[in-house]
């Protein structure tokens, strides 16, 4: 059981607990993106387990008529052990999602998956015209090149900042560098892209910056936060647009409780007032 200091991030141990969170979202018209935890496996067996309780949560989706899709991390289903083994993990989970019209978003690692995320994404998005997504990070040097490349596949991009701390000679550092990254990839993309785009943001800067776009050219888009960081905001953006929340859930909790404690302040605070009682 998740005690009560995570479970303002995290959804629950088991699939029908995401699914409850899911809905009482619907009910605020805020849409799902439901992840089940887990990353950089060694072994074949929890990877393809993990590929298997995906192609299931995708299934339970659409019989419960929920606004909802699945996001997958690389290194879950297998990218450690080598490129094939996660192609045909990824195959699995798309084409079963597919079935069921469900949308599966391919999270984006460290640096060192880009190149075999973005290849399996065009593949399938192409394959499937549409229906798949993928994330790119506005703190690699190397996304906007990225981001042309993938203007005219059909399916989804979204974009974020960048979370992991990468050598300095693929990313840029700095705070304001790394703004003014987000804010061209965001230009470039509502001028160029046909088949959506998500702002995986809690930066209001970049939420009111996309709006503005959006208002300029038109394109669809969708605002993206995690679960527990800016709910209110969530539910107040959700009366206007197209919100999703990241949601999380499995027994692998404890270490992303820990990241999202860590990386914002007010978040660390939450988790010492729980703690303390207050």
């Amino acid at each position: 059981m998740i005690p009560p200091i995570a479970s303002r991030f995290v959804a629950g141990e088991e699939p029908a607990e995401a699914l409850d969170h899911v809905r009482q979202l619907n009910d605020r018209d805020v849409k799902a993106i439901v992840n089940l935890l887990g990353e950089h496996y060694d072994d074949r067996e929890p990877a393809h387990a993990d590929a298997v309780e995906y192609q299931e949560l995708a299934e339970d989706i659409a019989r419960s008529d929920l606004e909802a899709c699945i996001s997958v991390k690389p290194s879950q289903i297998g990218l450690d052990l080598g490129e094939d083994v996660f192609r045909e993990e990824l195959t699995e989970i798309v084409e079963t999602a597919a079935d069921h019209g469900v949308f599966v978003w391919i999270d984006m690692e460290d640096h060192t998956t880009t190149d075999a995320t973005l290849d399996a994404f065009e593949d399938l998005a192409r394959e499937h015209n549409g229906g798949v997504g993928v994330c790119v990070q506005a703190n690699l040097k190397r996304t906007r090149d990225d981001v042309k490349r993938l203007a005219d596949v059909p399916g989804k991009v979204r974009f974020v900042k960048g979370a992991y701390d990468e050598p300095d000679e693929i990313a840029y550092k700095g705070k304001e560098t790394v703004n003014k990254e987000y804010e061209a990839l965001l230009e470039y993309a509502f001028e160029h892209f046909e088949d959506g785009i998500a702002v995986g943001s809690h930066d209001p800067a970049m939420i009111d910056h996309a709006i503005s776009l959006h208002e300029e050219h038109g394109t669809d888009f969708e605002i993206q936060m995690l679960m527990g960081v800016r709910d209110d905001a969530q539910y107040d953006l959700a009366d206007e647009y197209e919100v999703w929340q990241y949601v999380p859930y499995g027994g692998r909790w404890k270490s992303y409780f820990y990241r999202r404690a860590m990386e914002r302040k007010e978040n660390l605070w939450f988790a010492v007032r729980a703690i303390i009682g207050r």
